[in-house]
């Protein structure tokens, strides 16, 4: 029983409409995304840590915002994320920094690594829907006393 035209160009139009569904995620940013960790790293005399590094970015989907966290970890397994200030996504390279107060850390003069990821936060309506990673550096850096 032979399939009628207009089923079978359904059909194939269903197959092509699935394909480009599946290979493109929806609200996908542009691929030029990068970040790095400096091999240094700050506490001051009261515990607060001061992390950095480069990045660039183009703008996040009209659905989402970009943010940096920094994650700092030392020999006896602690480990800190903090968030870097507010940043820009226009393509050219800039400087991030994260800072947290002494009170909360427990860092010191020494050896430690650092992790630094560029994500891209999708909203709905005011609550965070997901979390993307879209650029991630380690590094081993030494930590100094500022």
């Amino acid at each position: 029983m032979p399939i009628p035209a207009r089923r079978m160009a359904l059909a194939a139009f269903s197959a092509l409409a699935a394909t480009t569904l599946f290979t493109a995620p929806a609200g996908a940013t542009v691929f030029n995304q990068g970040i790095s960790v400096h091999h240094d790293a700050y506490v001051a005399k009261d515990g607060a840590v001061t992390l950095s590094g480069m990045y660039h970015c183009e703008q996040a989907s009209p659905m989402g915002a970009m943010q940096i966290k920094a994650t700092v970890v030392q020999e006896d397994g602690r480990q800190l994320s903090i968030g870097a200030e507010q940043i820009v996504c226009d393509g050219r390279e800039r400087r991030w920094v994260a800072n947290a107060p002494g009170a909360f850390v427990n860092v010191h003069p020494g050896r430690a690594v650092v992790t630094a990821e560029l994500q891209e936060v999708r909203l709905s309506g005011l609550m965070p829907k997901s979390v993307d990673t879209l650029a991630r550096d380690t590094q081993d850096v030494e930590v100094h006393e500022h």
